[in-house]
């Protein structure tokens, strides 16, 4: 296992210097940021000066491996429009990013995967019918429509929820975290669910398809001429059998609600990662955005590496075929 794990960070670091490559290629296209940090009176000598303050005039080797090493030792530089540390701006807004997030996934874990079950062992029943078409809308309605739905209900009709910020939050050692007051989590609920519900559909689709094609296979049909109970075929073998892929899925659906939550937050204002960087697009802000798609494959690199992982835990053969 340490040769395997050794072999995937050496790996993991090639992926991380591509990701770097192309944030550092994709931003030096996307405008002039110096125009847009002065104003039409400032002289072109000033715009000029700051070119080079900003290191903008340097060769372009150069300025990679200056961001490069930038990366390495945590130095992100400072934003082009607030002139603050890029790191804080980005620490200020993980908190508020992965609570979104890890409700969001919770609310698809918990209603996805007994969903998923329940249409695999009842498919003729009228609640699996329900759920099948419930999961196709989900996945045909793009995300900002049902943003905009649970806001007009439930925010301007009936006016439960609020529709737009945090809330309120406690901070907890640097950690401004809104799980801990009513009012946070008031404000969390519509933002999570416009959030989980694409991960949701997924997660039923995927479990309901796995444990199908599970319950037909030879050793489920054995354990049930033993006259073993249902319950321990289809919770302890059929399901178990069903994780591998779904913890594939699950992996990257956290992976892909950290970096796709930019529509999300862009709907209900959420002060997190996603609208950040919306913000340093509109401003050709390239130091927010080249970390923040360097921060999110690096996130996506973690979690293969814990699906790997989390596969040998889950399925002895690939115990045994990393030992051989």
């Amino acid at each position: 296992m340490i040769p395997f794990i050794a072999r995937r960070l050496v790996q993991s670091l090639f992926v991380m210097l591509a990701v770097a490559a192309l944030a550092f290629a994709l931003f030096r296209f996307v405008g002039d940021p110096v125009s847009q940090m002065t104003g039409v009176e400032t002289a072109p000598q000033d715009m000029e000066r700051l070119r080079v303050e900003l290191g903008l005039t340097d060769p372009i080797p150069l300025q990679f491996a200056r961001f490069v090493g930038d990366l390495v030792t945590g130095d992100f530089g400072y934003s082009y429009r607030t002139r603050q540390p890029v790191g804080e701006m980005i620490a200020q807004r993980v908190p508020a990013t992965l609570e979104l997030g890890l409700v969001a996934l919770l609310i698809s874990l918990v209603v996805g995967i007994p969903g998923g079950i329940y249409a695999a062992l009842h498919p003729r029943a009228p609640g699996t019918q329900a759920l099948l078409v419930g999961t196709l809308i989900g996945v045909s309605v793009p995300t900002f429509v049902i943003g905009i739905l649970l806001i007009f209900l439930f925010g301007v009709k009936l006016g439960w929820l609020p529709t737009f910020g945090r809330g309120g939050t406690v901070d907890i050692g640097g950690w401004r975290t809104s799980l801990l007051t009513l009012d946070g989590w008031r404000a969390l609920i519509l933002p999570a669910i416009t959030l989980g519900l694409y991960q949701l559909t997924l997660t039923l689709r995927l479990v309901r398809a796995e444990m199908m094609d599970v319950m037909r296979t030879d050793h489920i049909r054995f354990a049930m001429a033993r006259g073993l109970p249902l319950g321990t075929i289809h919770y302890r073998h059929a399901f178990r059998n069903t994780l591998v892929p779904v913890v594939t899925i699950v992996a990257l659906q956290f992976g892909g609600v950290i970096a796709f939550s930019v529509v999300t937050e862009s709907v209900f204002q959420w002060p997190g990662l996603g609208l950040l960087f919306l913000e340093s697009i509109r401003f050709v802000d390239i130091p927010v955005m080249a970390v923040y798609l360097v921060l999110i494959g690096f996130v996506f690199v973690v979690l293969n590496l814990l699906v790997d992982l989390l596969y040998a835990a889950i399925d002895p053969r690939i115990r045994v075929a990393g030992a051989a």
